[in-house]
């Protein structure tokens, strides 16, 4: 069954329901401006990527699976390859909607969230310019004070939230690191 936020998706031509999740966080905290160098880690289908190139960001798609979209530099890679470093750039916002493959067995899933987090706030932490952005999503556990705790290391101010697009029965919640030491 489709949910509002699936089904307004499709409507406004976006290829996935978690495009609004980017929304309302980028309503919220105003992170991505016009002309402003993006990398989206963990791409596909391609949502954000789209709602960063309605905002006139140009683009970085990251992903195993191909984000075919116009206008988005895609770079087939996996996050975990210390090569990907090779084909980045300078960013000023990095998002990341990163999920492990999980497998059904709470702490290891919650550790899998925390490891993909940790590599995306590597990754942020070596591209991103002075005062840039940062967005990741991770499963909230009895991990997630470690990565708040990481992520206050390089960012002047934490936000936490979930947005009204995710579902009710997510752990899911995203981290927002706004301006980079």
């Amino acid at each position: 069954m489709r949910d509002k936020f699936t089904v307004k998706a499709k409507a406004e031509g976006y290829k996935a329901r978690s495009v609004f999740k980017l929304k309302n966080i980028n309503n919220k905290f105003k992170l991505i401006k016009p002309e402003d160098k993006v990398l989206d880690l963990g791409a596909w289908p391609g949502s954000w990527s789209q709602y960063c190139l309605d905002l006139k960001a140009e683009v970085d798609a990251v992903d195993l699976k191909e984000v075919k979209i116009e206008g988005v530099n895609f770079i087939e890679a996996d996050v975990f390859d210390e090569d990907l470093f090779e084909k980045l750039d300078k960013y000023d916002v990095v998002i990341s909607d990163l999920a492990p493959k999980t497998i059904g067995v709470r702490k290891v899933d919650n550790e899998l969230s925390f490891d993909i987090s940790l590599r995306a706030l590597e990754i942020a932490k070596k591209v991103l310019n002075k005062n840039g952005n940062f967005v990741c999503k991770i499963f909230n556990s009895e991990l997630f004070g470690g990565f708040i705790e990481e992520v206050k290391d390089s960012f002047r101010v934490i936000k936490i939230l979930k947005p009204e697009a995710s579902k009710k029965r997510s752990k899911e919640v995203y981290v927002v690191g706004i301006r980079k030491f």
